[in-house]
């Protein structure tokens, strides 16, 4: 079963949910087919984040893309983001079926 997954970048990035809509307008516009988002609570650098009212809430933007997208958008992030924003971002090789959809 295995030899049908195809590798693929997920970029996972954690940051204030007043991005949400311009990141995911960003990352459709630099070739993303979709996205999910979902709400992130959790405790760092910053201390915790409870989302226990909207100016204080953090989303997870999970996108799952070829090489060349997923270069695109660390490359915006890191050019319009990170200086501005508290933003965390990794990413994975994994491995998908219908890899076209990516």
């Amino acid at each position: 079963m295995t030899s049908r997954l195809v590798v693929r970048k997920l970029i996972t990035m954690i940051c204030e949910s007043a991005l949400e809509q311009e990141l995911t307008t960003a990352v459709s516009q630099l070739g993303a087919s979709g996205y999910t988002v979902s709400d992130a609570r959790g405790k760092g650098a910053h201390g915790v984040r409870d989302a226990s009212w909207p100016d204080n809430a953090n989303i997870r933007i999970e996108v799952l893309c070829d090489e060349p997208i997923a270069s695109r958008i660390l490359d915006l992030l890191v050019a319009n983001y990170y200086s501005n924003y508290t933003i965390v971002t990794f990413v994975s090789d994994v491995g998908v079926l219908r890899p076209a959809k990516f």
